[in-house]
């Protein structure tokens, strides 16, 4: 079931983008709705594998790719309608890319994303990318900006004149705490991202060096362990 939520939040962001792109400003601007339910529908699948007892090595896995998908997809999409520069995608592409390859690594070591025998190899890191509050944050950072930035691409549309998505966006405050947003969540990718690095550079090492005992087989990682809407 939880997996099944996964594969139907991957549906449902491709149907918001094509809303996005052939859409009037009003239909774009239901579109936000659309993209924070994608959003919390993360959180939901990992409630319902704890609820279920089904989670699973895959379904971890399986989850964080979802959210690399959605997260990279958006950013994208985004540059492409110019409201973004296309530094950022090609900058947390690039962070994803790494960050990834060197779990698949440690993963092939016998570690886990997540839970106990995990790649993380300082207090700080795990706070910062796993601990409740910071999950809790980035996922709320990236799902607002998001959001906000959907509206904006509604805003600017022929159509949007006299609508309440023209009356939202000439509304200064709500500009500024919309863009305040979408550099945090940039910001927040790349501060989480290079601390993971070097603690996986660190494992490895660890493992190599005989230092660190090898897992005789890779323990499965609860839906409860992924840091749903904040991966790494």
């Amino acid at each position: 079931m939880a997996n099944a939520i996964t594969i139907g939040r991957l549906i449902l962001l491709f149907v918001v983008i094509w809303m996005i792109y052939v859409g009037g400003a009003q239909l774009v601007g239901f579109c936000m709705i659309l993209i924070a339910i994608v959003f919390i529908s993360d959180g939901l699948d990992g409630y319902i594998a704890r609820r279920q007892g089904s989670t699973s090595r895959f379904g971890a896995i399986f989850d964080i790719a979802g959210d690399r998908i959605v997260e990279n997809t958006l950013w994208v999409v985004f540059s492409d309608l110019g409201l973004i520069p296309v530094w950022i995608p090609l900058m947390v592409l690039t962070r994803g890319f790494i960050v990834d390859g060197l779990r698949s690594l440690s993963v092939a070591e016998g570690m886990t994303p997540f839970g106990e025998n995990n790649m993380m190899r300082s207090a700080f890191t795990r706070w910062l990318t796993a601990g409740r509050f910071m999950r809790a944050v980035f996922g709320y950072v990236k799902a607002t900006g998001f959001v906000f930035l959907t509206g904006l691409a509604a805003s600017e549309l022929p159509d949007a004149d006299g609508t309440w998505v023209e009356t939202l966006y000439d509304f200064d405050p709500y500009i500024w705490l919309g863009w305040s947003l979408v550099v945090a969540a940039v910001a927040l990718t790349i501060i989480r991202g290079l601390p993971v690095i070097l603690d996986a550079i660190i494992a490895m090492r660890e493992e190599n060096n005989g230092s660190r005992p090898k897992a005789d087989a890779p323990e499965a990682v609860p839906h409860s362990t992924r840091p749903g809407g904040s991966s790494l």
